[in-house]
């Protein structure tokens, strides 16, 4: 469903938050954004003369989209002003298929860049617990789930190209310039693109070999959405996706979750957790075997049971 400026935030709650469907908001929600403006030349393609001015300096995550390292894409760090070098020399060369096809990703703006006002946070997306805890958590040891996306015609929006988001979060993601594909799973659904060893398949826009996902054929809820400049997506909690950039593309995307998603993400944490003791349970006589299970669960997921107490916490104390 499309959402428009005559759409009031009870509707979306309603809607889309509560019953955990996806939504698309028209370009009203972006278009007053100093980066639709300063980012993005009259002809709807990445200011990168700008860019590289405002922000060159800057040391920058970049990912290979061309190669597959344990079921995710190499990254690498770059000087912001080197990659807007790729890009133009990538872009004039007509995308070659046999170049390094580089995806600027995860890149923490608000952390680098705190002063600068190139966008703000829709309201339909400021009930936000997860940047709330980590701005409270402050100190540049630890990041937020706010992040800006630079990548060229063809690359791949996800650091494990199919997947849903962390701690099954909500996600939104707005489009400054360039168009997406989109394809969605409803929950559920992924666990039919599963092989027998339980690994998801890496990229669902490659035809599928039925033999080694053997419940492929039994999939009823794939959905495919193209996202125009301007336009913001909402990913809602445990929906599997994949994302490629029609176009040369830039997108702002923020990770957040709320009372609506907390009980996902509650359900994920344990979850996540009985597999980490499956996997090491041959080691059960260890001493401090549940510390360590604990440790393995925060560096696979992002997050332990410690973590996810000090998280509601600061949450309650706020409201409370």
């Amino acid at each position: 469903m499309t959402i428009d400026s005559t759409t009031e935030y009870e509707k979306f709650f309603e809607m889309f938050l509560l019953l955990n469907r996806p939504c698309i908001f028209t370009n009203f929600v972006t278009q007053n954004w100093n980066c639709r403006k300063e980012w993005v030349t009259s002809s709807g393609q990445p200011n990168y003369k700008f860019l590289k001015q405002a922000f060159g300096h800057i040391t920058v995550p970049v990912a290979n989209c061309d190669q597959e390292e344990y079921s995710a894409q190499p990254k690498e760090e770059m000087k912001f002003t080197d990659y807007i070098d790729y890009l133009v020399d990538y872009k004039n060369n007509s995308y070659p298929n046999h170049g390094r096809c580089l995806y600027l990703k995860d890149w923490h703006f608000r952390g680098d860049c705190p002063e600068n006002k190139a966008y703000e946070t829709p309201v339909y997306f400021k009930s936000d617990w997860l940047n709330e805890y980590w701005d409270v958590r402050g100190g540049t040891d630890h990041d937020d789930y706010r992040f800006v996306y630079i990548g060229p015609k063809g690359s791949w929006q996800v650091l494990t190209p199919f997947h849903a988001d962390v701690f099954r979060s909500y996600s939104w993601s707005a489009n400054i310039c360039g168009r997406k594909k989109w394809i969605f799973f409803a929950p559920g659904e992924e666990e039919k693109l599963r092989d027998k060893f339980g690994n998801l398949i890496y990229d669902v826009t490659q035809p599928i070999n039925h033999e080694k996902y053997n419940l492929a054929s039994q999939i009823q809820s794939r959905y495919e959405i193209i996202q125009e400049a301007g336009e913001v997506i909402f990913v809602p909690s445990g929906w599997h996706h994949q994302v490629i950039n029609l176009e040369d593309t830039i997108s702002i995307n923020h990770n957040w979750l709320n009372g609506c998603c907390i009980e996902n993400c509650w359900n994920f944490i344990k979850s996540s957790l009985l597999d980490v003791e499956k996997q090491i349970s041959d080691c059960l006589d260890m001493e401090n075997w549940h510390q360590h299970c604990q440790m393995i669960l925060k560096a696979s997921s992002g997050i332990d049971f410690t973590e996810f107490y000090m998280f509601m916490s600061t949450i309650a104390h706020h409201r409370i």
